[in-house]
């Protein structure tokens, strides 16, 4: 991808700046997809990136730049040019590389490159259909499938030497129900890290079933009576919230700048002792995963909160110096143009022992938000509020009728305590995160569970 003799002049000429650490990033992408909108292929999409970013280190200040012009020169001009921005004297010697193996547990079975276009528009019409079969009330139905195949090269000055080859599919459907007061918009985005198998093997049925009855329903749904009321979140897309509303402040990116509430909170209790909540980078194929991070630490499984007490920040290498705690592997960043930070991965609220039938029973009136949708959150503060795609009210025990227009507005801090009963089933969600550095591939999820008291917005 670079010859190893550039990449050692780039690390000389950044260790003459004064740097006391150079690292160099190359990508290789390959992008496509294909996009299906009322019974027309409308859109097809293909594209190629290449580009190198070099990051210099002065202690815990970077400074960063990327060109997509490999040429010796150009690096090593645009190496010199990032330590100008900060005279410093020559520092020590670069060190000789090492190969450093990956273990690639992420196994594609099926090459994309292997399957034609043909057969990947017949399975988007298939899915089309299915989604149509649901009722005429079904006005609209767009499904796009979407592939990259990502190929890196992390080397350091500390003589860290290794290449990684990431391949995402992905699948998004949604459909539009118009019956009773306006359209309503329901939506299923499956993804995996691995090859066009994904696609091969997809219910096709339950996935069209997911969206379109989802927005029937909420299409003949009435409006909620906002206020503060015991509420289930739904399991899979529900953990958006913890995601965001407190996965973001406990990423060292936000600690380390003071701007998070879980600041100094290590060892301190955020939750009640059924709440465990995990962030893991190496499970098999999860949209979230990779083999080593975009600093070329490998992968890990990182404990955030056990039994209700916070135990774990989500590390990159600035922000463990700066912190105080080893590296977890979470280093992310969307693409060369991007200097990385800590991002979370595949996170998820583990399993808990409760039933939904007894949260069931424990509410007297309150909402059932079997699906989440959008929202935005404060990261400094983890204020949040975040629309509810699919809800119900709950009435004496029991499921009653449809609700729509609700939204979850709440603290993610004060939501941990609040959350009293989880169950046993489990369940993750490919989504796409937006920070720092850029949009990566996350996974979000969280068995059903039940928050005593929280603001719910209505009409």
């Amino acid at each position: 991808m670079l010859a190893e003799n550039i990449v050692a002049k780039i690390f000389d000429s950044g260790l003459q700046q004064g740097a006391d650490f150079t690292e160099v990033f190359v990508e290789d992408s390959v992008s496509s997809s294909i996009n299906l909108l009322d019974q027309k292929i409308d859109e097809i999409n293909s594209s190629n990136s290449f580009g190198i970013g070099i990051r210099l280190l002065y202690g815990n200040e970077a400074y960063y730049g990327y060109s997509s012009d490999p040429d010796e020169a150009n690096l090593l001009k645009l190496t010199k040019n990032l330590g100008q921005s900060r005279k410093a004297v020559p520092s020590g010697g670069v060190q000789p590389f090492e190969q450093q193996a990956v273990q690639d547990i992420h196994h594609v079975a099926i090459n994309p490159e292997t399957v034609s276009k043909s057969e990947r528009v017949d399975l988007l019409r298939k899915l089309d259909e299915l989604t149509r079969r649901h009722g005429t009330a079904v006005s609209q139905v767009n499904a796009n499938m979407a592939e990259k195949k990502r190929t890196v090269l992390i080397a350091n000055s500390e003589g860290l030497w290794t290449e990684d080859a990431r391949s995402y599919s992905r699948m998004r459907l949604s459909a539009v129900a118009e019956k009773g007061d306006g359209p309503q918009t329901a939506s299923e985005s499956p993804g995996v890290l691995g090859g066009y198998e994904f696609f091969q093997n997809l219910d096709l049925d339950e996935l069209a079933e997911n969206a379109a009855q989802s927005a029937l329903r909420m299409a003949s749904a009435g409006y909620i009576d906002g206020g503060t009321m015991p509420v289930i979140l739904g399991n899979g897309f529900g953990g958006v919230i913890f995601h965001e509303a407190c996965g973001h402040p406990l990423e060292t990116e936000a600690i380390r700048k003071n701007a998070s509430p879980f600041c100094d909170k290590i060892g301190e209790h955020v939750g009640r002792s059924i709440l465990n909540a995990i962030d893991d980078g190496t499970i098999a194929n999860k949209w979230g995963s990779c083999n080593v991070d975009d600093e070329g630490t490998p992968t890990q499984k990182t404990v955030l909160i056990e039994n209700g007490i916070l135990k774990n920040y989500l590390s990159d290498r600035i922000g463990a110096c700066q912190v105080g705690i080893p590296r977890s592997g979470s280093a992310r960043r969307e693409s060369y143009k991007f200097a990385p930070v800590s991002r979370m991965r595949n996170t998820y609220i583990a399993p808990g022992q409760d039933s939904f039938e007894e949260m069931l029973r424990s509410i007297k009136f309150g909402l059932y938000a079997k699906k989440m949708g959008g929202g935005s959150v404060n990261p400094g503060t983890g204020e949040f509020n975040f629309a509810v795609q699919e809800g119900y009210a709950i009435r004496n025990g029991k499921i009653a009728e449809p609700v729509r227009g609700a939204t979850l507005i709440g603290k993610g801090f004060d939501v941990l305590s609040q959350i009293s009963m989880i169950a046993d089933d489990l369940e993750l969600a490919a989504g796409m995160c937006g920070a720092a550095s850029g949009w990566v591939p996350t996974t979000v999820g969280q068995p059903t569970l039940k928050i005593d008291s929280i603001l719910v917005g209505g009409r």
